[in-house]
């Protein structure tokens, strides 16, 4: 169980470590466009980078929006505190799908590129955590979750991603796309890195009303449960990887269980009605006076004002505003928004009784890493669609992890963990023994000591 952090505190650094290091990522972020920006003065310490949608006080942090562009906050967020206590040496700020409305990384001015091969979307909305996590050795990204912008990201550039209960990391500084969905997770190249910086991120927060001083569980389970529902619509490669990943954990003694959720399929709707009515009443605060993008001409007719402001968002996020507003309305709110909640109640009591005696596993995705060009011709629909595996754990705030075991056709693809709420670490540990049985290959090794 290799801990890239311990092997980086115990090497002997040149005196110009970190000045290589930005050098080198200087050049490499001109190909794969990882970070919106990096930090010059950059000092002793592990490094870690920050998705940009989660403040660092004094650094511009624009959720990659235009709307926010020049909004430096006058605060640390608490997880970006706590590691920086620890000593860990803040790196940059991550691309990402705008405001975390993606799941491929391109709803954004730049796309992040797949540090495999550039043709390929790096996954969304936490592309650029993925793609730094990816090529550098000596790195952990500080990342968020609403539906599964870490899982999605770390399956497509091939490393771990760990999404918390909801609560257990204190969402304050967080740029917020779905109050009651967001949760801040990790992105590392190890499990054994991912249980050393939730250990540091965990705790009540007083700034954070949703924060929790709950008392995580490593209680590992020998039994597997695959949810049948999940396994339609699989693409032939991801099935056939997965099924062969089914017997290794066989070989090593796990016991895999096949059960039905029917209800599992409401999941997908539920989701995308609670998180646009949630986004859309977060994404009023921006209006052109107090953060980033500013009007200015205040001789403008109120209507003209705010629409200028307005335009500066992207597509997507028009999307998401506008069916969210809708889901809301009063003459509707009953027949959407409250059912949507009563199907999220439901389904997690149903996916609790299952994880009580397992742990939940499917692929991550349900398709290979397609190119971006391919995806650019996608409907919304299909691509909301594409997050049927990865939105059920976030709908219902459990913890999971993301682990790359395969490649197909050269690219990365990963299996995702879940486990029951606050016993976080039996994912972690899971992976750990995982890793410390199969070897895994990473395409670059920048910062290497």
């Amino acid at each position: 169980m290799k801990s890239y952090i311990s092997e980086f505190e115990s090497k002997d650094k040149p005196k110009d470590y970190y000045q290589k290091l930005l050098e080198e990522l200087k050049g490499k972020n001109r190909e794969l466009h990882v970070f919106n920006n990096l930090n010059e003065d950059l000092r002793d310490g592990f490094p870690f980078s920050v998705k940009d949608n989660i403040c660092v006080r004094g650094v511009e942090s624009t959720a990659s929006s235009k709307i926010l562009k020049t909004y430096k906050p006058p605060f640390n967020a608490t997880v970006v505190e706590r590691l920086q206590r620890q000593g860990f040496a803040f790196l940059g700020k991550t691309n990402m799908d705008e405001f975390g409305f993606g799941s491929f990384g391109i709803n954004c001015e730049t796309p992040a590129r797949n540090p495999f091969n550039v043709d390929y979307v790096a996954g969304g909305s936490s592309s650029g955590a993925a793609v730094a996590t990816s090529i550098l050795k000596y790195h952990v990204a500080v990342a968020e979750s609403t539906g599964g912008s870490i899982s999605a990201p770390a399956a497509f550039c091939g490393v771990v991603g760990f999404t918390p209960t909801y609560g257990v990391v204190s969402r304050n500084g967080l740029i917020d796309y779905a109050n009651s969905l967001d949760k801040i997770g990790f992105m590392a190249r190890s499990a054994a890195d991912i249980r050393k910086v939730l250990n540091m991120s965990v705790g009540r927060d007083e700034k954070d009303t949703t924060s929790l001083d709950a008392r995580l569980r490593d209680e590992p389970k020998i039994q597997f449960s695959v949810i049948n529902q999940l396994m339609n619509g699989l693409d032939d490669k991801v099935r056939s990887a997965f099924d062969k990943l089914l017997e290794k954990l066989k070989s090593m003694d796990y016991k895999i269980n096949y059960v039905d959720l029917k209800d599992i399929e409401a999941a997908i709707p539920a989701y995308y009605i609670i998180s646009t009515a949630e986004a859309s009443t977060n994404l009023a605060r921006y209006t052109g006076f107090k953060y980033g993008f500013k009007v200015g001409d205040f001789s403008k007719r109120y209507n003209d004002f705010f629409t200028e402001a307005r335009m500066q968002f992207g597509s997507e996020a028009k999307r998401r505003i506008i069916l969210g507003t809708f889901v809301r309305g009063a003459s509707v709110k009953n027949r959407y928004y409250v059912k949507a909640l009563k199907v999220r109640a439901m389904l997690g009591e149903k996916m609790r009784r299952i994880l009580r005696e397992s742990l939940i596993i499917s692929p991550t995705m349900s398709i290979t890493t397609p190119k971006i060009s391919e995806v650019e011709k996608l409907s919304p629909v299909q691509t909301y669609a594409l997050d049927m595996l990865t939105i059920p754990p976030n709908l219902c705030g459990f913890p999971h992890v993301s682990f790359p075991y395969e490649y197909i056709d050269d690219m990365p693809i990963g299996a995702q963990i879940v486990g029951d709420h606050f016993n976080d670490y039996a994912p972690i540990s899971f992976v750990e023994n995982w890793e410390g049985k199969f070897k895994y290959r990473f395409k670059y090794n920048i910062g290497a000591i």
